[in-house]
């Protein structure tokens, strides 16, 4: 059969095109055997969050996640069919996303009898800081990181908000500003409320309501990097050390942003070296 250029062209354009496709399906399926390595070693239900840039259409473009509402439709899901007795291991790794969704995860995370462990191999800001609050053990690598809940409105600190109108008269101050302000208050309260919730179970009602005071009322910039060392001081309940096989299952979620400014060869002791 004669191929011509076309046909050669054609089937480049279809190969292109799949290759995503295919490579995702690879993915997903070595990240199950992961999963399913990991359920076996702990005895556990394992979850996981992770929202990483990834190349998921036809076309290979980038989509970028964070918390929703499926997340949380997914993983109430998820745990309502995990048995009562059956520990969870949660991983993870998420900038935050939508206060409502967090509060239902972590409701659901704290409604769970049996014990519930959070992974947080890189990140878990904001919302997600917010269900690791509901868990009974916070497991961080060395470098890993939490964050503040505080609430922003239409990008901005609800904090901050307040702090601009109550830094100068009231007069003074637009009807605009003063309508920021209340629905700022208004946000910053029921977060706090919420973080309080979800944390006396496991703390006292007075250490509860201080850490989310701290947590939820502008201590820090919204992207402060809460290490380890520093959220044990606050009194949440952390243990510093991966299990290598969660480290192994964050390298099946590949973030194919750009070509990586970073690079290194795989270590070869200086014994083996010819």
């Amino acid at each position: 059969m004669e191929i011509s250029v076309s046909n050669l062209i054609l089937l480049g354009f279809l190969v292109l095109m799949l290759q995503p496709l295919l490579t995702g399906r690879v993915f997903a399926f070595r990240r199950e055997q992961a999963i399913r390595m990991i359920e076996r070693r702990r005895k556990s239900r394992v979850i996981t969050m992770i929202h990483r840039q990834e190349r998921r259409s036809l076309f290979g473009f980038n989509m970028t996640n964070t918390i929703g509402m499926e997340d949380a439709q997914s993983i109430i899901s998820a745990i309502k069919a995990t048995p009562r007795d059956t520990p969870i291991d949660l991983v993870l790794h998420t900038p935050g996303g939508l206060v409502l969704a967090a509060m239902q995860i972590a409701r659901a995370v704290e409604a769970h009898p049996a014990k519930v462990t959070i992974f947080v191999p890189i990140y878990a800001m904001s919302g997600g800081t917010l269900i690791a609050l509901a868990a009974d053990e916070i497991v961080m690598g060395e470098f890993s990181m939490l964050g503040p809940i505080d609430p922003q409105i239409m990008g901005i600190s609800a904090a901050s908000i307040v702090a601009t109108r109550d830094s100068k008269p009231v007069e003074h101050v637009s009807d605009i500003a003063l309508v920021l302000a209340d629905v700022s208050d208004k946000a910053i309260r029921q977060v706090k409320r919420g973080a309080v919730e979800l944390m006396t179970p496991r703390l006292e009602q007075a250490k509860a309501e201080q850490l989310a005071e701290t947590l939820a009322s502008g201590t820090w910039t919204h992207d402060y990097a809460l290490t380890a060392t520093e959220a044990a001081g606050l009194g949440l309940s952390i243990t510093v050390g991966l299990p290598p096989e969660i480290l192994d299952l964050m390298k099946l979620y590949p973030a194919p942003v750009k070509q990586s400014a970073v690079e290194f060869l795989p270590f070869d002791p200086p014994g083996r070296r010819g």
